[in-house]
């Protein structure tokens, strides 16, 4: 009879060499994963009852990798392959992402497709064919199959509890640890600037290969799509700030010691009276245009309106009084509506109505808003930002404030814009 000590060692050494075969499997294979694969920390963990994805670390139980072996002789190299892509597509790092659960969903989904366009036999399982059906439908209505693209799918329609458990079963390999521990645990062994550099890697080997290989295009796609330039929407409306004085204390120029002194000694007048009001540099008047042409949904809209207002309201960026003009358009002004304050900027991003749904022209925007300008209704507007899917007539001549055109997605098809104009990708969640 064995000893139970000398089984748990036999399955920790078994489990051991699966796991270097696996290995040792992708680096004789592809060059391009040496250095994620220096960086995965691949660590053996009894009783886990599963897999667990942490950052640049792979825990994995050693019973249940054996039981797994032994049905699917390929799941050590799928697993690693998948651990690996989700680091190098930067996965974990995307907390602008909600919605935690299709997120996951959307990740493991871009991964498993990575994989299977790769055609590897040594990492093959037996549910890939079927997986490939699913995908196969999944394209007909997701113009990528990269996580970012499935995300947004996902956020706008939702996903049934029959969807929700077949995404599960086709595609989930290992547990995802959620990503407000990354943001909360500052011991990381390897940072998210460091797999951006072997994600940049991964590009540049690709890029040298002297014949294209199954699956670079995927790979590459979702490369590009982790590695993208993304941009701080609170900086950019920060470019909308201007210096104005705010009715409160200046702590900086109140004395308390005197305040309070007098106080306590001429019957409750203070020596000084506190400064009323500080300078402060905050947004005060800009121009939010909506495109209403009937390629931009109103879903779209209103999301982009709620995150404006959650960034100006969270980060303290409101003068009490604005001045701000919420204009719809499509090949006309449909609409100005005028906003005051916070509170109205707050239910007119939730209860907004939509008009307009014809073709694009950004044109008459730019010529209504220079009419306002002429008529005084703005003290120092800064600036204009235009969102819009970027398919309209844009304007010749250059504004006298900032343009800055907020996209609703990348799209290499569009015209681009004027030199004088900004543009960004400004992602919602629905």
């Amino acid at each position: 009879m064995t000893e139970p000590n000398s089984q748990i060692a036999r399955i920790s050494d078994m489990s051991r060499k699966v796991m270097q075969l696996a290995r040792d499997t992708i680096t004789v294979q592809f060059r391009f994963f040496d250095t994620a694969l220096a960086a995965t920390q691949i660590v053996e963990k009894p009783m886990l009852n599963g897999y667990v994805r942490d950052r640049n670390v792979l825990y994995y139980d050693p019973a249940v990798l054996l039981g797994d072996y032994l049905k699917e002789p390929n799941i050590a190299v799928r697993l690693l392959l998948h651990v690996l892509f989700h680091g190098i597509f930067l996965h974990a790092y995307r907390y602008d992402k909600t919605n935690e659960e299709y997120w996951n969903i959307a990740c493991d989904i871009a991964v498993e497709n990575t994989i299977l366009s790769m055609e590897l036999p040594y990492a093959s399982l037996t549910r890939d064919d079927e997986a490939r059906i699913r995908i196969a439908k999944l394209k007909k209505w997701v113009p990528g199959i990269t996580a970012d693209k499935l995300y947004r799918e996902f956020a706008v329609n939702g996903i049934s509890n029959e969807a929700h458990e077949e995404y599960l079963r086709l595609f989930s390999l290992d547990y995802h640890k959620p990503r407000v521990e990354y943001k909360e645990d500052p011991e990381t062994i390897i940072s998210e600037e460091d797999f951006k550099k072997i994600a940049e890697r991964v590009k540049a080997e690709l890029k040298s290969f002297s014949q294209k290989s199954a699956g670079e295009e995927t790979i590459t796609e979702n490369l590009e799509e982790s590695t993208k330039t993304r941009y701080d929407y609170g900086e950019l409306l920060r470019r909308f700030a201007v210096q104005g004085e705010e009715i409160r204390i200046n702590p900086d120029e109140f004395d308390l010691i005197f305040y309070t002194y007098g106080l306590s000694h001429y019957g409750n007048m203070p020596l000084i009276e506190p400064l009323e009001y500080t300078e402060t540099k905050r947004v005060r008047e800009f121009v939010i245009v909506l495109d209403t042409s009937a390629s931009c949904r109103g879903e779209l809209l209103r999301g982009f309106l709620e995150r404006t207002y959650e960034i100006l309201t969270s980060t303290g960026n409101f003068f009490h009084k604005i001045n701000i003009h919420i204009i719809q358009c499509d090949h006309e002004v449909r609409e100005d509506r005028i906003i005051t304050s916070a509170a109205e900027m707050e239910e007119y991003a939730k209860n907004a109505r939509m008009s307009g749904f014809g073709a694009t022209d950004f044109r008459p925007v730019f010529d209504y808003v220079d009419e306002l300008v002429a008529d005084k209704k703005f003290e120092n507007l800064k600036g204009l930002i235009y969102f819009t899917d970027g398919y309209g007539i844009y304007p010749n001549k250059a504004p006298k404030y900032d343009v800055i055109f907020a996209f609703t997605n990348e799209d290499k098809n569009r015209m681009p814009i004027p030199t004088w104009a900004m543009s960004t990708v400004i992602e919602t969640d629905v």
